[in-house]
């Protein structure tokens, strides 16, 4: 850059905004919704700059994709500003850098925007009254490289060329130079009629704060797009996270993030689906997100491409079969097509999941053999050698109806393998009612807090371990469904605790939470870890077990004694409550009878004696 500007060049910044085509791409979607209702498309530069809906949400700091405004500590100084017009918007991008955060100049301003700080023009001590129109709009705090060449105007008489050079020079903080701009600056001010030492007194203020002055030109540009992707949002939601979600089809980690804020925003968001889905992310006639199928892992653009080509020119598949039949086998392989079956793809042809994972290898013979008589000629000839079963009907799976089904653990993973996170459910919500004893906080509605430990529980998505200078650490993120975060555990916690950190496994952690400086996410160093059945182990009181008298016959009772003897060894009693037509009593049993109130102990005494007969019982 220095070298560039010695030369004589001007240097250009090319910005490329991936929201621009986000803006793009949901204008797009909101013109075909306004087109089916007789109304003229959406001019995303004519919005009128004071929208109420738009200024809420910000107000509200629901700004999770919103331009320039979305991460934790911008959210933050939203809901401390408040900002009610489009020039708070535009000094809003100016304020959040390390400069004014670091210099008091945000709390300044927030405290004269609502009255708790008078406002003076720059300074109460040194003010000047020609400053006002130019100080107003950012309560007159010197905010803008722009105010800065405006003052030097008109207090000192500068040219637009030497308010310029008086810029630079304040930025780069040139001794020599500012020495010079001092006394230029002393003797236009003279010239105005201004008195010299509150000339002198405003541009020392000037000065300190031209170090932190940012281009006014770069932040409006950049406030219209915040504004712009703000009045999306708060108008057109289902288009506009659409939209967004089609830009990081690639990053799970932010699909994640966004499929969070659309369960936030109430929105439907639809699995992947063969017959209505496209390569990005869409919305159906009735308002409903459809996941995008290009962002199914395992399956790239060329297979997508294959599908929305068959469906073009065949319409909607009836069935597996058809499917593979019409599809190219080398686009759309075993591979892709497991994925498929495994995201939900094939749910809106009303087959189970584990039914279609069954026929797939007959689906795909038959294909082939199709194929394969199309290509000798057999098919001209005689018709199909092995013709598969009629489109659409139930003779398509009749050998596969008795297929082993999954159960929730087997088809919520096959989502968060594909999808890389939980659509239909999560692991967690059979226990959500009883992990809330050990956790009453969700991790979305965490906060960054040092000051005091705190717990949070969780589905272990993942693990790893590193050697540092101060001895071996674990990370791992956690996930409760309302949301994932990152935990830490230092050598002796990670030492002693290490064997807990199992994938697909819940525990409950305890430490403190803080914001990362690095990804501006909330993270926990943890002291404590502990599994679910440990906190049983801990915490519980009394497993109970209803039975009915009906039921409890010789063969019964000798299925639930092998079922508790399985398990004994542990701290947690157990009770039977013995139900009869007009009566019912408690038995508590002895201590030889109590158990590890584990998750295998708990799901066998409920196929004993039904789901709804068996609960742990808390202190």
């Amino acid at each position: 850059k220095g070298d560039v500007e010695d030369v004589g060049l001007v240097k250009f910044d090319f910005l490329g905004l991936r929201t621009l085509t986000i803006i793009d791409w949901a204008v797009r979607m909101i013109d075909e919704a306004r087109e089916r209702c007789g109304e003229t498309p959406l001019d995303i530069d004519a919005l009128p700059l004071d929208d109420e809906a738009s200024f809420e949400l910000l107000k509200s700091g629901n700004t999770t994709a919103v331009f320039q405004l979305e991460s934790r500590g911008m959210k933050e100084l939203i809901t401390d500003l408040r900002p009610d017009c489009f020039e708070d918007i535009v000094a809003l991008v100016a304020l959040y850098r390390p400069g004014p955060l670091q210099s008091g100049m945000v709390e300044n301003f927030i405290n004269r925007k609502h009255g708790r700080e008078a406002i003076s023009y720059p300074d109460p001590q040194y003010q000047h009254e020609r400053l006002k129109p130019i100080l107003q709009s950012t309560y007159g705090i010197i905010l803008y490289q722009e105010q800065v060449m405006q003052i030097a105007r008109e207090l000192a008489g500068y040219t637009l060329g030497e308010a310029d050079v008086l810029r630079r020079a304040m930025g780069k903080k040139s001794a020599e130079v500012m020495a010079r701009q001092r006394a230029v600056f002393q003797d236009g001010a003279k010239a105005q009629g201004i008195d010299a030492d509150l000339a002198m007194k405003i541009f020392d203020l000037v000065e300190k704060f031209a170090g932190y002055g940012f281009n006014k030109s770069h932040s409006a540009a950049y406030a219209l797009v915040s504004y712009q992707t703000a009045w999306l949002k708060a108008h057109y939601p289902a288009q506009f996270m659409a939209a967004v979600m089609s830009s990081e089809l690639d990053n799970t980690d932010k699909i994640v993030l966004f499929v969070d804020e659309c369960k936030r925003l109430a929105l439907t968001l639809k699995l992947p689906d063969v017959n209505a889905g496209r390569y990005m992310f869409t919305v159906d006639e009735q308002g409903a997100i459809i996941y995008g199928l290009g962002a199914i892992k395992g399956l790239g653009e060329g297979p997508v491409q294959s599908i929305l080509a068959a469906r073009e020119t065949g319409g909607a598949f009836t069935d597996l079969f058809d499917f593979c039949a019409r599809t190219d086998p080398r686009k759309v392989n075993r591979r892709a097509i497991e994925a498929l079956i495994r995201s939900g793809a094939f749910d809106s042809l009303g087959v189970e999941r584990w039914i279609l994972m069954a026929s797939l290898d007959d689906a795909i013979r038959t294909a082939e053999q199709s194929a394969a008589n199309r290509d000798s000629g057999m098919a001209d000839l005689f018709g199909d050698v092995l013709p598969g079963p009629e489109a659409g009907s139930e003779e398509a799976y009749a050998r596969f109806l008795h297929a082993k089904p999954w159960s929730d653990k087997e088809r919520l993973g096959g989502e968060r393998d594909t999808l890389g996170l939980y659509i239909t459910g999560h692991p967690i919500d059979e226990y959500q009612d009883e992990v809330r004893r050990f956790a009453p906080n969700r991790i979305a509605d965490l906060r960054d807090d040092r000051s005091a430990s705190q717990v949070i529980v969780g589905l272990v998505m993942e693990t790893r371990s590193m050697n540092t200078q101060r001895g071996a650490m674990g990370v791992m993120k956690l996930d409760d469904s309302s949301g994932q975060i990152e935990v830490t555990l230092f050598s002796e916690a990670f030492a002693q605790y290490r064997e807990l950190m199992l994938k697909d496994t819940i525990v409950i952690a305890e430490g403190r939470i803080s914001v990362s400086d690095k990804t501006q996410k909330l993270e926990m160093r943890a002291n404590s870890l502990r599994s679910l059945e440990q906190a049983r182990q801990s915490y519980a009181q009394d497993l109970t077990i209803e039975v009915d008298a009906e039921r409890a016959d010789d063969r019964f009772a000798e299925l639930l004694e092998q079922t508790l003897a399985s398990a004994t060894g542990g701290n947690c009693p157990v009770s039977l409550i013995y139900r009869q037509r007009h009566n019912r009593a408690r038995i508590r049993l002895g201590e030889r009878w109590q158990v590890i109130p584990s998750d295998d102990l708990i799901r066998e005494l409920r196929t004993v004696v039904g789901t709804e007969r068996v609960f742990l019982q808390y202190q």
